[in-house]
């Protein structure tokens, strides 16, 4: 039987990224995610429910996400549903939590604002290297400066 375990998700971040170095040197980015969906409900009014995600990057990823998010920024993120079950110490509860472990995301829109242009992306195990858009016009050469012969200073502009 095949199995499948993968989640994209985009919304907004709900907190500053949390970013720790594990004992053996391995950067972990902790942040939260809250995703909207809107619908209709059975009366006919448009309904909003958020959900909030716990989510998790390692190594580079999580270096630049630390480094350029901060809370409200909008982030395409796709990973894999980890369950976590420990004992609480303090009360003896079993405990759990569900959360995304990141394994590739996408800036999307600017640096501080949402105008939905896509900012970067990173590559899948780890490596973070920017790319230009990818709708964006290739560079132009720059002109050469107009012979002064040729200007006409009759011209109001």
């Amino acid at each position: 039987m095949a199995n499948l375990n993968r989640v994209l998700l985009i919304g907004n971040l709900t907190r500053d990224p949390e970013l720790r170095v594990t004992p053996k040197g391995n950067s972990i980015c902790q942040f939260g995610l809250a995703v909207n969906r809107s619908f209709k409900d059975g009366s006919g009014q448009t309904r909003e429910e958020t959900t909030f995600i716990d989510v998790e990057a390692w190594g580079r990823q999580g270096e630049t996400i630390s480094k350029y998010c901060t809370k409200g920024r909008a982030l395409f993120v796709e990973g894999r549903l980890r369950f976590d079950q420990w004992e609480d110490k303090n009360t003896g509860q079993k405990r759990s939590r569900l959360s995304v472990v990141l394994e590739n995301f996408q800036f999307i829109g600017g640096r501080g604002d949402g105008d939905n242009e896509g900012g970067g992306s990173s590559g899948g195990g780890g490596n973070y290297s920017p790319s230009p858009e990818r709708n964006s016009p290739p560079p132009r050469a720059p002109r050469p400066a107009p012979a002064d012969d040729n200007l006409d200073e009759d011209v109001p502009f």
